[in-house]
């Protein structure tokens, strides 16, 4: 049997690539690896050998893609826009605007072609829904060979920036951080504080009378009187001699503290009736719903603490919309924690809830809107195309929930699993198509890719962490973290981690990376027309 004639089926063909392209992306180098990027390499080498995917199944990833990283990036996109992690999304906003400036004077300096500039400005920042949008906006192959040549260096200079200017600098991170306040007074991960109440002026106040101000993290758990125990609802008495259990952030914690007594040092003995219960959302119903809207407190008798979304922990907040697979830590009686878990939804979960109808209806919209031309004075008319209008879309809905009939959040890891199908399903069309010029554009080219490469991602890493630090007086991790979601590196965001035990890091990057996610596929169509 004729191996290579197998290959001449497109079906073989695809899982071939896609085998030995995650082969690849697995293989590790002191920490780094290329990831699902694999793939398109090994589709690249394909390519050059005349093998080619169906722009259909191109197509097809692509969508999928697109629509699973809006619908991730849009619950949080908006809210950060209206908290004080609006830092994070102008700090990113920063280094795509540096990367973006830097392509240009690139791109005439050494004399490069659009596409091949766009496709060096994607891989810089290592974002493929950056590549996605390039390739829709010029039409042109040779995009993917400069994003292919760039990506490489994008992720290895991250994760040597992050990993070796902390020791250059010699700064003691940890330290660093108690030194300095993440924006909006909140550090690190949300807390508990037992207090004991000693002031006068707080004698027989309700916890609504303690008026934290909204902007506080702090949330009363339980009140705890001898040898009884009150839920922190806001018409609960507080006398002197009580002890609260309060859950926030430290700053506010601390606040509290000073303002109405002293910290309890270690375990409290007291004989305790309320249950202290970690329930996962699973219910449909309760989808797209804010706390507020929900209030448990009220209805239920219970006291959400904290929430727990993608393997982060947050401090509760009344305006968060709840997404399936969100974890809540629920403070309350027995009985009260069973009605809550008969309303959140007390069954397994099912890996492949994807809502199919929904999906295709965000799909449809959105390319709609990608074909509306929208006028740019002095740079012609231009659209979203088949990827910007599907992410414009999937990020809105995606803010809400629902609207109508259509369902936007769906089960994590089915959500994950979308995106991880459509992203090599891309890639492998991707980089059959790019595979066919590639030797051709590097002989002609040379080192001016690989120097216009390392210029794109060197500057914005530089520039980016020193408006962080000198103008934003963020700490050393909080600006390594929102340095790596500003450049989409999630490698990036590894080797922080491995430096640090705390997660402010990966509260950063969180709030940069949708930013920097929406941005960069923004700037590339805008380079598409001014190049």
């Amino acid at each position: 049997m004729d191996v290579l004639a197998l290959l001449d089926d497109p079906l073989i063909l695809i899982f071939v690539i896609l085998f030995l392209g995650s082969l690849l992306g697995q293989w590790s180098i002191k920490g780094v690896s290329l990831g699902l990027s694999g793939v398109l390499l090994v589709a690249m080498f394909f390519g050059h050998f005349g093998y080619g995917i169906s722009p259909l199944i191109q197509n097809f990833g692509l969508s999928l893609f697109i629509v699973s990283v809006g619908l991730q990036a849009g619950p949080r996109f908006f809210r950060m826009m209206k908290s004080s992690g609006i830092v994070f999304g102008i700090l990113a906003t920063c280094i795509v605007v540096v990367a973006v400036i830097t392509t240009v004077i690139v791109s005439y300096l050494l004399d490069l072609s659009a596409p091949l500039s766009i496709g060096l400005m994607t891989g810089a920042l290592t974002s493929t829904p950056g590549l996605a949008t390039g390739l829709e906006a010029t039409n042109d192959p040779i995009v993917s060979v400069g994003y292919g040549i760039a990506y490489p260096f994008g992720v290895i200079a991250v994760v040597l920036f992050v990993q070796l200017f902390p020791k250059i600098l010699k700064v003691d991170v940890e330290k660093d951080v108690d030194r300095k306040v993440r924006p909006g007074g909140k550090r690190g991960a949300p807390q508990s504080m037992t207090i004991k109440v000693e002031s006068d002026a707080v004698h027989k106040k309700t916890l609504k009378e303690l008026r934290l101000d909204r902007n506080n993290s702090v949330v009363i758990s339980r009140v705890v009187r001898g040898e009884r125990t009150f839920i922190g609802r806001n018409d609960t008495v507080v006398l002197k001699g009580d002890l609260l259990i309060a859950v926030g952030y430290l700053g506010d914690l601390r606040q509290l503290r000073d303002r109405i007594g002293s910290q309890v040092k270690g375990e409290v003995d007291y004989t305790d009736h309320l249950l202290l219960k970690r329930i996962t959302v699973e219910s449909q119903e309760l989808v797209g719903k804010s706390l507020r809207e929900l209030n448990l407190r009220a209805t239920y008798g219970v006291t959400v603490t904290r929430i727990e979304r993608g393997g982060f922990e947050f401090n509760q907040s009344a305006t968060w919309r709840l997404e399936e697979g969100d974890i809540l830590t629920v403070v309350g009686s027995e009985d009260h924690i069973q009605e809550i878990e008969k309303l959140f939804g007390k069954h397994e979960h099912e890996e492949t809830n994807v809502h199919i109808m929904s999906l295709s209806l965000i799909l449809l919209v959105g390319m709609f809107i990608g074909m509306i031309p929208i006028s740019i004075p002095g740079f012609g008319t231009m659209t979203l195309g088949v990827a910007g209008g599907p992410l414009f879309v999937s990020i809105l809905i995606g803010h809400f929930g629902r609207l109508g009939p259509i369902r936007a959040r769906f089960y994590q890891p089915a959500t994950r699993v979308i995106r991880d199908i459509g992203l090599v399903l891309f890639l492998a069309g991707a980089g059959t198509t790019a595979g066919e010029g590639l030797v051709t554009v590097v002989m002609e080219e040379g080192i001016r890719l690989v120097i216009g490469g390392a210029v794109i991602t060197i500057l914005p890493i530089f520039l980016g962490f020193f408006i962080a630090v000198k103008i934003f007086h963020l700490s050393i991790l909080h600006s390594l973290g929102a340095l790596c979601g500003g450049l989409t590196s999630t490698p990036g965001l590894g080797a922080v981690n491995s430096i640090t035990e705390r997660d402010d890091p990966a509260i950063a990057y969180a709030a940069a990376y949708p930013f920097a996610l929406i941005l960069v596929a923004i700037a590339a169509q805008i380079l598409a027309v001014i190049l």
